[in-house]
């Protein structure tokens, strides 16, 4: 088994990726004395006390089981405290394997520990369980496709393989919360000392904690060895600002440790202060640029013109748009600040998409006009362009078998194009969609 620390080190050092940054094994990695990883679709951290071991994060359902067998492979001691750095669901959806598990051996239930705001958060997840089945589906369903691979997802490995949907959105067994809290809370088990922190970055529940005897600090999703999630547009808001100011907190410690969520643990104190601070400048740099347009009166479309990361910078190891993108992150960033109305007085109460279409296709020439020219302007490389017209056809006459054959070849090219998981989803599902009609 490869050393995690060393492979991290050698990544950020040399500025060369050569391997995996998000490892899904399901298999235990112990990174300090006391201290392990278990590298799942959402890793889970253990740390031995003398009353039985901490846990930050169960995974995900679909890989609870192996998390279970991987933690007994380490240690026979029950779990005393489970701490939830956040509500989403690869991150608690496994807690009731670990909730069995402690029934099965006689132990007490592990104490779950988690911010405020995480029952809320279930609460939405039950109210809104179709709306996120659908973005799921969308976002990751075209990975379940077997002649496609987690590199296909442009090698984030923050995508679920095939089969590894739950029955629902929130499983029924997710152990609710024991204890919460507001902005900081100590704990302490077994003689080890926590300091839980709260700090809204990729969600507004967002735990990550500072533990001195390791000088380690348990980061969430607060970094996830890939541009940061802040951008997400099937997702609720996320707060850009303050997740630069939470990883600033997160260095001010001084940590010899960094354990993240997802991709490799880091060590070293002036590493991991120097990869924090990438992370957090390029995310106030996003936030300052952004506002100042917006404070000139620029409309969204100019700051989307505008904004941009230098491309050095998205080439580090801990910072490419594999996941989520920049693009994405300044338009959450105009929802923070700005609402929804993007400056263009035509779209605050436009007409239905096929009334649109349907007199941009009257004026096209029919929308098989429209779908050549859309074809016409993919082959010159303006992708972008060409979806729109594509789907002025296709909305214009959505019976047309021929229209939604065009349809499914541009997507699938704005597809390969594209190095976000979130972009390729969408792209590949709306082209899946036309392969649907097209066939019938």
């Amino acid at each position: 088994m490869p050393d995690l620390l060393d492979l991290s080190a050698r990544m950020i050092d040399t500025g060369v990726v050569d391997g995996p940054t998000n490892r899904v094994t399901q298999e235990l990695s112990e990174v300090a004395e006391g201290v392990a990883v278990i590298e799942s679709f959402s890793h889970v951290l253990l740390f031995e006390t003398d009353e039985g071991l901490v846990a930050f994060d169960s995974s995900g359902a679909p890989s609870a089981g192996a998390v279970v067998s991987a933690l007994r492979g380490w240690r026979a001691d029950p779990v005393h405290t489970l701490i939830y750095t956040h509500g989403h669901v690869d991150h608690v959806g496994g807690s009731g394997a670990l909730v069995a598990d402690a029934a099965e051996r006689g132990h007490r239930r592990p104490r779950v520990v988690a911010h405020e705001n995480v029952p809320a958060r279930f609460g939405r997840y039950v109210r809104t369980d179709g709306y996120n089945r659908v973005i799921n589906r969308r976002q990751f369903g075209w990975l379940s496709d077997p002649n496609l691979r987690i590199a296909d997802a442009g090698g984030s490995g923050l995508a679920p393989g095939p089969g590894q949907q739950p029955a629902r959105f929130l499983p029924e067994d997710v152990a609710r919360p024991d204890v919460t809290y507001t902005d900081h809370l100590d704990l302490s088990v077994g003689g080890l000392d926590i300091r839980l922190h709260h700090a809204r970055g990729e969600t507004d529940d967002h735990t990550w904690a500072w533990i001195p005897h390791h000088r380690a600090v348990c980061a969430g999703d607060f970094f996830i060895w890939n541009f940061p999630n802040a951008g997400n547009p099937q997702k609720v808001q996320r707060y850009p600002a303050e997740w630069a100011a939470a990883l600033r907190a997160m260095a001010a410690q001084q940590p010899e440790l960094f354990l993240p969520a997802h991709g490799l643990p880091i060590a070293g104190r002036e590493r991991i202060a120097g990869v924090l601070g990438e992370v957090a400048d390029v995310l106030e740099a996003l936030v300052e640029q952004t506002v100042a347009l917006m404070n000139d009166g620029a409309t969204l479309d100019a700051v989307l013109q505008t904004v941009s990361v230098p491309d050095a910078t998205l080439a580090r190891p801990f910072l490419r748009p594999l996941y989520d993108e920049p693009e994405f992150v300044v338009r959450n960033i105009w929802r923070l600040y700005g609402g929804w109305y993007d400056g263009n007085p035509a779209r605050l109460k436009p007409p239905a998409d096929s009334h649109l279409a349907a007199e941009v296709a009257a004026l096209a020439g029919g929308a098989r006009a429209l779908a050549v020219r859309a074809e016409e302007v993919a082959a010159n490389g303006d992708l972008r362009l060409a979806a729109q017209l594509v789907e002025w056809a296709v909305q214009a006459d959505p019976v047309d078998a021929g229209l939604h054959a065009v349809r499914s070849r541009i997507y699938r090219l704005r597809r390969n194009a594209e190095q976000s998981l979130m972009a390729r989803g969408i792209f590949t599902s709306a082209a899946a969609e036309s392969e649907v009609h097209a066939e019938g």
